[in-house]
């Protein structure tokens, strides 16, 4: 077996992505031409793809990923913000897991309700939460189950 090198997404003469145009087969020679296109995966940098597949090997444990790397939690959580956003996708810092406090459902009057409603609402609209947030928070002021 040959020594293969990494494959290169970006042209280090100008710096645009590149794209495959030739696939071949070791085994048989079998060889294909044609427009082909990179994973997502391919233009993450090593050390960023090194800390997806010890996450995803420990399952997204965080005390199992520090052990293994031997960081801290700040750091598993930079790391995991450099996946995601080298993913494409946005960290929204308000995406942390709510805590959870089980409470007892009591009967509450009217006025109350209302008044916590516009709490909510204006909670929404400050960006303070999110409205899936907010429909969960009605339901529980409600005594509704979800």
């Amino acid at each position: 077996m040959s020594n293969k090198h990494n494959v290169i997404t970006i042209c280090p003469v100008c710096n645009k992505d590149l794209h495959i145009t030739h696939l071949a087969c070791d085994h048989c020679h079998t060889e294909i031409k044609g427009e082909f296109s990179f994973s997502k995966f391919n233009y993450i940098n090593k050390e960023t793809l090194y800390f997806i597949e010890v996450f995803v090997k420990n399952r997204g444990n965080i005390k199992a990923v520090e052990k293994e790397m031997n960081i801290s939690y700040p750091t598993v959580k930079k790391y995991l913000d450099e996946a995601i956003t080298s993913l494409g996708y946005s960290v929204d810092e308000d995406d942390e897991e709510p805590v959870r406090v089980k409470v007892q459902p009591v009967k509450i009057d009217e006025v109350y309700i209302k008044n916590k409603q516009q709490e909510i609402l204006n909670k929404i609209k400050t960006g303070e939460i999110k409205v899936e947030e907010a429909i969960k928070i009605i339901k529980k002021v409600k005594g509704e189950t979800e």
